[in-house]
């Protein structure tokens, strides 16, 4: 009799744990649940985060949360998930060192909420070309591919300074180099102010040219850290010479809506570039934004 009450015991502890463990074979666990209906965002104010707001909305993505950080705070996060191949879901750009480092894809966005791919342009105060004729010629030949900046990015994330990752990749690409400041004069110690904001493929780019600026061509030059705002603020009130981290027409649209008439656009110095919302790879089963709405 005692061992049967065990057994009975038993079978019902057994059939608790199963109604409490979790869902039943066959189950499926929606995207959503896996990550808690959140999107891992970063900078507060950009133009990226307003569009995978309006991607949100445009996906009937109610129940979600868009968080705000930094470029940082986000990428820290995709590698304690990816690093425990757990799912994520985050806001991504593109040329950024973490498509090298990871195994990661955007989103289909069918309804083109993100739109087309973007440029990043270089943009001067207005009065740059008849204060530094051979900066400015330099600023408007500057052009590169994102796997010359990813080159740049990958050696400071594993660790180099960006002044040297700077340094190397000029060293190692001189033909290129040449085409900028070919038939240039060099200057004598004339300041110059570039900003950049605090996202690693702006880091490797600015880093790029105030190497060449002052090395190749003799500048003082020096670069300033700043958010967003001020750094468009800082080149249409002719605080800052340049910068070279103006994502348009979509990421930096609202700056360039409020300053473009007080700044000089020199065009793109990088085109094909691109955002939107991604997860590492292993998250098979979500291929575009609309399977965030199961």
């Amino acid at each position: 009799m005692k061992i049967w009450l065990v057994f009975a015991s038993l079978a019902a502890l057994l059939v608790l744990g199963a109604c409490s463990s979790s869902p039943a074979e066959g189950d499926e666990i929606s995207v959503g649940e896996q990550v808690d209906y959140t999107i891992t965002g970063t900078d507060p104010g950009s133009g990226l985060m307003r569009l995978s707001a309006q991607a949100m909305e445009d996906y009937n993505l109610s129940e979600w949360t868009l968080t705000e950080g930094s470029a940082a705070g986000m990428t820290a996060q995709l590698d304690k998930a990816y690093k425990n191949k757990e799912p994520i879901v985050f806001v991504a750009w593109s040329p950024h060192w973490m498509f090298n480092k990871y195994d990661l894809k955007y989103l289909d966005d069918p309804k083109l909420t993100y739109g087309e791919p973007e440029e990043i342009h270089t943009i001067a105060r207005l009065g740059l070309q008849d204060d530094h004729p051979v900066a400015y010629e330099f600023l408007d030949r500057f052009n590169w591919a994102s796997d010359d900046m990813g080159e740049v990015m990958v050696d400071i994330q594993n660790g180099m300074e960006p002044e040297e990752a700077a340094a190397k990749w000029v060293n190692e690409n001189t033909d290129k180099v040449q085409e900028w400041i070919d038939g240039l004069e060099p200057v004598d110690g004339d300041p110059f102010a570039l900003s950049y904001v605090a996202w690693d493929s702006e880091l490797a780019s600015t880093n790029v040219v105030r190497y060449v600026l002052e090395e190749k061509l003799g500048y003082e030059a020096k670069a300033l850290q700043v958010e967003i705002g001020p750094m468009w603020l800082g080149v249409a009130n002719g605080d800052v010479d340049a910068i070279v981290a103006a994502w348009l027409p979509i990421t930096h649209s609202d700056y360039w809506k409020e300053y473009g008439e007080q700044l000089d656009d020199l065009g793109a110095n990088m085109v094909n570039v691109k955002s939107g919302l991604a997860v590492p790879a292993y998250m098979e089963d979500v291929n575009s934004i609309e399977d965030l709405q199961s």
